[in-house]
């Protein structure tokens, strides 16, 4: 992934986030999967992360982590050996990802697009207005958000 590509989804281009150096907390977010090589092709082909690490049965599972290499973030995805995960409880499990640039904005959409994934309309009407969302093959959700996050 590209530092651009990183910036654009939340990570700070030539910045590293070891929290033991910086104090900066890093969040994983961990979700089971049936559908791990689609899981990975979603959010690598589409939304455009990296393959940071993978395994295989450790312990039964397989898995792979994806971020951006300079991110304060990451996710995993899991599949248990033998254990069915089933698909997301309900359409408003969202992962946002602000992204105030025009362009940013359009190349993710377009990253999107061209890896063959569709927007949806969101559960809630809220995240249309600007911005489109996405589900993954698990049914979990990202919202790919044309606006900055007020805080």
């Amino acid at each position: 992934m590209d530092r651009i590509a990183c910036t654009a989804l939340g990570g700070v281009s030539g910045r590293r986030y070891p929290s033991e150096m910086t104090g900066v907390p890093t969040l994983r977010v961990a979700r089971p999967s049936d559908n791990l090589d689609e899981v990975v092709r979603f959010y690598r082909d589409g939304l455009g992360l990296s393959v940071l690490y993978r395994f295989e049965d450790h312990e039964g599972f397989d898995g792979v982590m994806l971020g951006g290499e300079d991110a304060p973030y990451h996710f995993e995805f899991t599949r248990a050996r033998g254990h069915v995960a089933g698909r997301a409880p309900t359409q408003d499990n969202l992962l946002v990802f602000y992204l105030p640039g025009a362009t940013e904005w359009r190349d993710a959409v377009e990253r999107m697009a061209a890896a063959g994934f569709t927007s949806t309309a969101a559960f809630n009407p809220y995240w249309d207005r600007e911005g489109l969302t996405f589900e993954n093959p698990d049914g979990y959700r990202i919202v790919l958000q044309h606006s900055g996050w007020p805080r």
